[in-house]
Order: structure tokens, then sequence, then C-alpha cells
């Protein structure tokens, strides 16, 4: 019994400090957030020279309130009738990620893979979640350009490359689906 005082002061001290930190990062990066935030609002209402909408919204069966911006560079009819990934296939595909002002912070064409020339061969299970929104959207040989809020990415949390609340863009090409596993 007497132990139950510590271990209630232990948590509220480990609570108080996790929430402190938290809040100490959305401060820390708030410009960059601000900036990401605003960049994302311009490319939702970005408009071709015809008028219309550059980017189409895809929103995961998952996450209803979610969603990414999608272009596809490429004519959908001409793929249609190709397969789609779900969640648990194994695709390849080719990529390009940026920040919002194209300053590049990975790419499938800097990686030497025994899969094929600039191939980055993973499961769509295992890649942030704005990834496997516009993978399930894509057909083999789409080429799409994507835009992915920091919520669908790494969130608030620090990488050695991106830092927290980024919205990233990506140039990706689904090359293959080599592992294509069927719904239970």
């Amino acid at each position: 019994m007497r132990r139950l005082p510590f271990i209630i002061i232990a948590a509220l001290t480990i609570i108080t400090i996790a929430c402190n930190s938290t809040r100490n990062v959305w401060e820390e990066y708030r410009d960059w957030r601000i900036v990401n935030e605003q960049w994302f609002q311009e490319q939702e209402t970005l408009t071709d020279e015809n008028g219309n909408l550059y980017y189409t919204k895809i929103t995961p069966a998952w996450s209803p309130s979610d969603y990414v911006l999608v272009h596809y560079f490429n004519d959908r009819n001409l793929t249609a009738g190709n397969l789609s990934p779900l969640y648990t296939s194994t695709v390849d595909v080719k990529y390009i990620g940026r920040f919002f002002n194209d300053e590049p912070f990975d790419s499938s064409y800097a990686i030497t893979a025994s899969y094929g020339d600039s191939i980055y061969r993973t499961t769509c299970s295992n890649v942030i979640s704005g990834w496997t929104a516009v993978l399930e959207d894509m057909h083999v040989g789409d080429s799409c350009e994507v835009i992915i809020p920091y919520t669908l990415g790494y969130g608030d949390a620090e990488t050695s490359a991106i830092m927290p609340y980024s919205m990233l863009k990506f140039n990706i090409k689904l090359v293959d689906i080599p592992y294509y596993e069927i719904k239970p």
C-alpha cells in the first residue's frame, strides 16, 4: 500500500513529460508546420490550364476522414485492366520523394536493387499510410504525383531525413506486382 502513492507520482511524472515533449515538438516546428499546411491547401485548389483541379482526392476506405492528392501522368484508360495491389501485395515501384519546396529526400534511383534498375520492392502494408492509399488506387503501369499530408506520412515524428509535420510529394510508378495476394 505504501508503494501506491509512489507509483501514482511516477505515472503522473511520465505523463507530464510526454505531454510536454509533444507540445515542444509542436512549437519547435511551428513555422515549418504552418508553411507545409499552407502549401498543402494551395495544392488542393491548384488547377490545370482548363480550370480543372490538378489533383484528385483519394480517400482510403480504412480512414474516411483522411485523403491524399493524386495526379496521374498516364491515361488511366490504358491501364484500367491491369492489376491493382491489395494491402498484402508485394509491389515493385520507382519513386522520388520531395518536400513541399521540391528538395529531394529519397529516391529509388539512388539504390541498387536486385529486382531491376531503380526498383524498390515492398509490401503495401509496410509503407507510410499515404503510400498505401495511393498504391491501392493504382494499376500496374500507372505513374503519378502524390501529395501526402503529414497525418498519413511521418506525423510528428522526426526521422533522419524528414522533419515533423512534413507534407511529402512523391512521383511514383507502379512497375509490377510480383506477389499478388488474394483477399481472404
